[in-house]
């Protein structure tokens, strides 16, 4: 069984459903998609970043959007898959945002063990999501958003109270996991490659070599944050296109309006109109 919710305005997807979600995908190619993977009864084996893992029972699994996966065996998963769009639109605290501790801010692919008092929690929690995806309503996407932030922010507690259960297997794609730290840091002010190219000690080229086998180049990773950040100020702030353009770092808003209907088909004040109806 799977259920999805997307918003037509940001592009924001949820999925939610059992291992069938994980079948699609292979180590020839990132997952794409923010990952949770609940092992609820039995073992789940998966690949990531061409490494065997076993999620053991009632441990969940926490993936970014940019490793490789491919499911090997197991049942009675429970998956959750979102996109920047669904989830990192939201201003959330720096523990358990889009660079968090359970995705770019932790140094290993997070393993988080569920303890027996935290089990019927997280089932609840679980069954509230369930209904609420089946619930289409104009607040429908803001419920959903802070069922995932309270979701995250169950798994970050246990990820830091249980030191003894972090996991020992580290991923092999540092180079993408450093730049997107990078450009979530600096995106508002540095718009270039070769700034992130310098910070990580390559040339701009190598640097584009190393995402060869990804599906966006460095300068797209760039270009996504600062559309994902205009939509957000534009749906959730005040502010007019002009007060956004300088706040991502553009003297000229001309140029993040270019660059915003290059990506979106839309200039950010159709954007915004469009979010309203």
């Amino acid at each position: 069984m799977i259920k999805t919710f997307t918003e037509f305005s940001t592009n924001a997807i949820l999925n939610i459903g059992n291992e069938s979600l994980l079948t699609p995908f292979s180590t020839s190619k990132p997952i794409g998609l923010y990952t949770f993977i609940w092992a609820t009864k039995s073992p789940i084996k998966v690949l990531v970043d061409g490494v065997p893992l076993t999620i053991e029972a009632h441990q969940i699994l926490s993936l970014t959007a940019i490793q490789y996966f491919q499911f090997i065996e197991g049942n009675d998963a429970i998956v959750y898959q979102f996109n920047r769009e669904f989830y990192c639109i939201k201003d959330h605290d720096k523990e358990v945002g889009c660079v968090g501790l359970l995705f770019f801010g932790n140094e290993h692919i997070p393993v988080i063990s569920i303890s027996e008092s935290e089990q019927h929690k997280f089932n609840t929690l679980h069954e509230v999501f369930l209904d609420e995806v089946d619930t289409t309503d104009t607040i429908q996407a803001e419920m959903l958003r802070m069922l995932m932030a309270r979701f995250i922010i169950k798994t970050t507690r246990l990820l830091k109270t249980k030191i003894g259960d972090r996991p020992t297997l580290k991923g092999t794609n540092d180079t993408l996991r450093q730049f997107n730290l990078l450009v979530e840091t600096h995106y508002k002010t540095e718009h270039s490659v070769a700034f992130y190219a310098n910070l990580l000690h390559k040339s701009p080229k190598t640097l584009s070599n190393s995402f060869s086998k990804y599906k966006k180049s460095p300068l797209q990773i760039i270009h996504d944050r600062i559309v994902l950040e205009t939509k957000r100020q534009l749906l959730y702030t005040d502010k007019s296109s002009k007060e956004i353009a300088y706040d991502i770092g553009f003297d000229d808003a001309s140029h993040l309006s270019r660059l915003f209907k290059k990506q979106t088909a839309l200039t950010p004040s159709e954007f915004k109109k469009n979010s309203k109806i």
